[in-house]
């Protein structure tokens, strides 16, 4: 007999209630695992902790992960995914691509204090060569993106034309990737907004095409005043 409409449309919600599940579970156990990586690290997790504190059964993680170094790339890529979402809002805003590029870097580094799964997928990456991790896409996809909006800065002319694009963007990268990381070292990453912000004050001069952009209050320096001050640190 053929199924009547009213069963076929019965088994169609039955299916796309199993998939809301599986999806819910699948965002309970990243979640869950990204607060044990973050507290404890790669090596010291265990996949019982993470099914203790995402309150799922062995069974639903292993549904969907095979192994712990599967749910610590799953991490890193839906931390990797925060951070695109987020720049690519402020890129659609249509400001200067110099001040995009401030308020990308800056916008990570609220995620930072924010968002679990961002702080657990970044501690992540500096672990994983202990499960043989390949990060490589995260940074490359940064590198090119502040290339390439260091370029139209330089169309803009807000940067120096001399400037190497490419060189500079893997410099930023790298210089906020060390900021940040010093910033939890020594703080706990509770004044990781000011030293970003540093971070832009000491590269501007540098960048700036107009000789007196190396005065404190030039026009070229206006961008990083305009940001929102970071909160006070408390100790």
């Amino acid at each position: 007999m053929y199924k009547s409409i009213a069963d076929a449309e019965t088994g169609e919600v039955s299916r796309l209630i199993m998939q809301q599940r599986a999806k819910a579970t699948r965002t309970a156990v990243i979640e869950g695992a990204a607060s044990i990586f973050e507290e404890v690290g790669y090596g010291n997790a265990s996949l019982s902790d993470v099914t203790e504190r995402a309150s799922v059964t062995k069974g639903a993680l292993y549904f969907h992960f095979k192994s712990k170094e599967d749910l610590a790339l799953a991490v890193i890529a839906e931390q990797h995914n925060i951070v695109r979402v987020a720049g690519e809002q402020i890129a659609a805003a249509g400001l200067p691509a110099l001040e995009t590029m401030m308020r990308m870097c800056r916008t990570f580094g609220q995620q930072l204090l924010d968002e679990p799964i961002v702080r657990a997928g970044i501690r992540l990456t500096f672990e994983a060569s202990a499960f043989n991790g390949d990060v490589k896409g995260p940074y490359h996809d940064w590198v090119t993106t502040m290339e390439v909006l260091t370029r139209q800065a330089q169309a803009e002319g807000d940067v120096r034309p001399d400037v190497d694009a490419a060189d500079f963007a893997r410099y930023l990268v790298a210089s906020f990737t060390g900021v940040q990381m010093v910033s939890n070292v020594l703080t706990e990453r509770r004044d990781v907004l000011k030293r970003i912000d540093d971070m832009w004050r000491f590269m501007m001069p540098a960048l700036s095409p107009v000789t007196e952009s190396t005065e404190p209050n030039s026009p070229a320096m206006e961008t990083t005043k305009s940001l929102p001050e970071p909160p006070e640190e408390t100790h």
